[in-house]
């Protein structure tokens, strides 16, 4: 698929949860938040058939997201259903790996490719006082079991404040270099700001080049992620939704005031 901008759409990132594990401080408040009520949420077999019309249309390369994606019940099931759909060449997963040491190698064997893992710091207190209470060493035991699956390679996605100089940036790229892990800088980012920037080591971020789709997981396909528009999928169908959102995607990122990093998926 060809947007106006003659750029190539062949990437759908798919949020299958707004709940997460943790309570990042760039992400979530600490109070938590309103969830979905569950009969918004789409269902497995609705994220399948849009996905199967959404590779009829051109998409070859889809990233299960969040929320974080490992605290939907029967997530294994959803991969398996999403990697049975010929065209599909590249099937990832985004997850902060705090139970991934349960799951990685069942989603290799539904036909996961491969996991990028959030990971901004290896001081455990450090760890802890971003996330609001999470325990590094369940992380690391969930990166050692995905490459023991072979989810490979296996990505780190560190979030930085400015650069990758800074003190906790330095040991995670270190702590990679030691583990046969590829690292990824993200400045953090603010939707209603409009602040982003490309990503170290990535391709987001670069509104020129930029191949996405993202389903959110009440149904929402949105062009861009610095932007408010999003298509119902339900309410327009499947191939409405896709001509719509491909046909509005805009030609660089501006603000996003009508959502939230949890339930759009990153």
């Amino acid at each position: 698929m060809l947007d106006r901008y003659s750029r190539l759409i062949n990437y759908l990132r798919i949020s299958v949860t707004d709940r997460c594990n943790l309570r990042c401080r760039y992400c979530m408040p600490e109070e938590g938040i309103r969830l979905l009520r569950h009969e918004d949420i789409l269902t497995y077999d609705e994220i399948a058939g849009f996905t199967r019309v959404a590779v009829k249309s051109g998409i070859t390369k889809v990233r299960i997201t969040g929320g974080e994606p490992l605290v939907r019940k029967g997530i294994v099931t959803l991969t398996g259903m999403l990697a049975a759909i010929g065209g599909i060449h590249d099937l990832s997963m985004t997850t902060n790996g705090v139970l991934l040491d349960r799951f990685a190698g069942d989603l290799a064997k539904a036909g996961l490719q491969r996991v990028n893992v959030s990971l901004d710091t290896i001081d455990p207190e450090q760890y802890s006082f971003i996330t609001r209470g999470g325990d590094l060493n369940d992380v690391l035991r969930g990166i050692e079991a995905a490459k023991k699956a072979r989810l490979l390679p296996v990505k780190i996605n560190c979030v930085i404040h400015e650069s990758p100089d800074e003190t906790n940036a330095i040991e995670v790229a270190r702590y990679c270099r030691e583990n046969d892990l590829e690292v990824r800088y993200i400045k953090e980012m603010d939707l209603e700001e409009g602040r982003f920037s490309v990503v170290m080591g990535g391709s987001g971020g670069n509104c020129a080049g930029c191949n996405r789709l993202r389903l959110t997981s009440n149904g929402k396909l949105k062009p861009c992620l610095f932007s408010g528009l999003g298509y119902d999928v339900r309410t327009l169908g499947y191939e409405e939704a896709i001509k719509q959102a491909v046909g509005h995607k805009p030609q660089r990122g501006r603000k996003n005031i009508n959502d939230s990093f949890y339930n759009i998926g990153g």
